[in-house]
């Protein structure tokens, strides 16, 4: 029978993928990667699933001759070589989909909060503190502009969300055309006009080779000083001694951060700040999502079993 292995990962459902698989499923501890190919070996199995924590690079894929799908429960699959896993034979699945409306809600409540200066003044209420006027100035969002950096699903599920505030939304991502912007209300820029224009940044761009760092120093110091700055995309797409550096120095008003460059972000000056909000990598989760998540990976695991094409693999050349 054909064996397939989970991560005992909470965010994943052994019960979705037994429901639907026709194979021996079992669960293993997956922590880092030796345990990953622990797992595979010692079972012999066709197929892994995880949460996207471990780097699959081509030295963690060598020798797994029984390998063959890779299935991630996340969006982002940046942890894995891609290129690798396909010239060995491995095909590598994700979930596109499934928390879409999460993030890009997530986003714009972070995007709120740091406006208002929400937790801030949550804290001080709590510490004996009623005096609506303590904290930083703060402004009034409509007529903002907010910036998103790259324009997928989540940004324009994002932009959907920002309409009935009354700002204009300008997105800096050279691989979607301003007709499909254009669409959502969405005004199509180049990266100069996202920095000249934007009053507040909202990162969406997964991490690749190319946005590594790309929101760095030059983009947030152009950021007006009531200017936020949001990141739910990935943590290495943003600069964040350059953030850090600009909170300092008054540069920019506030963040709200989802994702950090290390996760969990633990030592990170940002950490220290209460001009930032942080939460935990959390902005995908919601109860939906989550069986969303399991529920994709597992029809497509089936799909690949019964001879047939996945519908959610991640092929090199389009990436």
């Amino acid at each position: 029978m054909t064996s397939v292995v989970l991560d005992d990962d909470p965010k994943i459902e052994p019960e979705r993928f037994r429901e639907r698989l026709d194979a021996d499923v079992d669960v293993a501890s997956m922590p880092d990667a030796e345990s990953f190919r622990s797992a595979v070996r010692e079972r012999d199995a066709e197929a892994v699933v995880t949460n996207g924590a471990i780097d699959v690079t081509a030295d963690v894929l060598a020798g797994l001759d029984s390998l063959s799908v890779l299935g991630q429960t996340s969006i982002g699959f940046d942890n894995v070589d891609v290129e690798a896993a396909a010239d060995v034979g491995v095909t590598v699945l994700h979930a596109p989909g499934y928390c879409v409306d999460e993030v890009a809600t997530h986003a714009v409540s972070l995007l709120l909060a740091c406006v208002r200066d929400v937790v801030a003044h949550d804290r001080r209420v709590r510490d004996g503190t009623w005096d609506d006027r303590a904290g930083r100035d703060v402004h009034r969002l409509r007529d903002d502009t907010v910036g998103l950096v790259a324009f997928g699903d989540i940004a324009s599920a994002a932009a959907e969300r920002l309409r009935g505030f009354g700002v204009d939304v300008i997105s800096y991502d050279p691989y979607v055309d301003a007709d499909a912007m254009a669409d959502h209300g969405v005004e199509k820029v180049d990266a100069a006009g996202l920095r000249e224009r934007a009053d507040h940044l909202s990162v969406h761009a997964p991490l690749t080779e190319e946005t590594r760092g790309l929101v760095d120093v030059e983009w947030i110091d152009a950021l007006p000083e009531r200017g936020v700055v949001v990141n739910t995309g990935r943590g290495g797409v943003v600069d964040e001694d350059a953030l850090c550096a600009a909170l300092d120095r008054g540069g920019v008003a506030a963040a709200g951060l989802d994702v950090f460059e290390s996760e969990p972000p633990w030592g990170s000056p940002l950490l220290e700040r209460e001009d930032v909000i942080a939460t935990p990598h959390s902005g995908w989760f919601s109860v939906e999502s989550k069986r969303d998540a399991n529920v994709t990976v597992a029809e497509d695991l089936a799909r690949v079993f019964a001879g047939g094409v996945p519908e959610n693999d991640v092929v090199p050349d389009e990436w």
